[in-house]
């Protein structure tokens, strides 16, 4: 049986866009409440009766919540231009090495804009 689980970690964090066009309004430091989902797909273990342990992806997940909550994401090496997009994969290719069956990554900065990233 194939199943798929999914856990979200909420932080606060700081960024701004230094590549967009002049004048527009994400240039200047501004301030998300993020929420990012980690989704796994695999195979049900007959003896276990799970994929994975939820315990194991927060191993995995909440140091990363750690490093970048209440930051200025600008700062973190690798996120010199933090678009959504950007921190998705930068999520991803924090996860994937160690979270077998790792198949997406959702970073939302608001309740209504959101980026799925489902790996390279």
């Amino acid at each position: 049986m194939r199943t798929r689980l999914e856990r979200s970690y909420r932080f606060e964090a700081a960024h701004f866009l230094p590549k967009v066009p002049p004048g527009h309004k994400c240039a200047r430091m501004h301030g998300h409440s993020y929420l990012v989902e980690v989704a796994i797909e695999g195979e049900v273990d007959a003896e276990l009766g799970w994929v994975m342990d939820f315990a194991e992806i927060d191993e995995h997940a909440t140091p990363l919540v750690r490093q970048l909550d209440h930051q200025v994401l600008n700062e973190v090496e690798g996120l010199a231009n933090p678009t959504s997009e950007l921190l998705a994969a930068w999520w991803w290719g924090k996860l994937a090495p160690r979270l077998p069956g790792l198949c997406e990554v959702v970073v939302s900065e608001t309740p209504t804009s959101r980026c799925i990233y489902r790996g390279a």
